[in-house]
């Protein structure tokens, strides 16, 4: 079940203003582009192929997000292909030449079985010789560390209302984070709690993954600027390839 967060229209109406448009979504749009055919995986309320759109890309966008909430959102744009439910139940077969899935969206698989199965179902959309691209948070860098109440953002709704929204870590053990996403303001009569969990995989077991799904890595950077991935690297970067 997705996150209170993507799942409730009223919070599924901040997403985009508490996630503005940034440097990873221009290395994805950089890929969308040229690309003849594309899945967005766990497409949200669909910013990237909105985006492609509006710059005057063509053929074939779709956005693949259990989120009804979400989804909702992504309809305003009626001339990309919007689908509810999730790599389990697509069944796209050899359908796209490249396969995104943003937003550190790759993290909300926890187990070996889901890593595996979805894995397996992009090698299995994508066209031969086709590509993945994806990111995760480098474990090495401990972001967990930073979610905490002090640090709490406030935006400004659509109605022009305040919003805060906080974090908490209430569990961190073998690569696994369960957190907590609090959102008060006045629209609410108390707080609107969303509880997360997200799974940090380091390099050497993403390679492990995605080999075993058939998929080779064609390149790995630790940033948005194409930087080397070292242990300081905030980010994993990969662009992985079906053969």
């Amino acid at each position: 079940m997705p996150d209170l967060a993507f799942s409730d229209p009223d919070l599924a109406a901040l997403y985009d203003v508490l996630n503005p448009w940034r440097p990873c979504d221009d290395f994805h749009l950089g890929l969308v582009m040229p690309a003849a055919s594309v899945l967005d995986v766990g497409c949200g309320t669909g910013a990237l192929l909105r985006r492609a759109r509006e710059e005057g890309r063509t053929g074939r966008l779709c956005g693949l997000d259990p989120a009804a909430a979400m989804l909702d959102r992504a309809r305003a744009r009626p001339d990309v292909e919007w689908v509810l439910g999730d790599l389990g139940t697509a069944g796209w077969r050899e359908e796209f030449d490249l396969a995104v899935m943003t937003g550190h969206a790759f993290q909300v698989l926890v187990g070996d079985d889901e890593v595996r199965a979805a894995l397996a179902a992009v090698r299995a959309a994508l066209a031969p010789g086709g590509r993945f691209a994806f990111e995760t948070r480098n474990p090495a860098a401990r972001a967990w560390e930073r979610w905490t109440p002090d640090r709490a953002v406030e935006a400004v709704d659509a109605a022009g209302r305040p919003v805060r929204v906080s974090h908490a870590v209430e569990e961190a053990s073998g690569g696994v984070v369960r957190f907590t996403e609090t959102y008060t303001g006045p629209a609410w009569d108390r707080p609107r709690v969303s509880r997360s969990t997200l799974r940090f995989l380091g390099p050497e077991a993403l390679a492990d993954f995605l080999a075993g799904a058939g998929l080779a890595v064609e390149e790995q950077y630790g940033d948005w600027d194409r930087s080397p991935l070292t242990a300081a690297s905030p980010e994993i970067v990969t662009v992985a390839r079906r053969p």
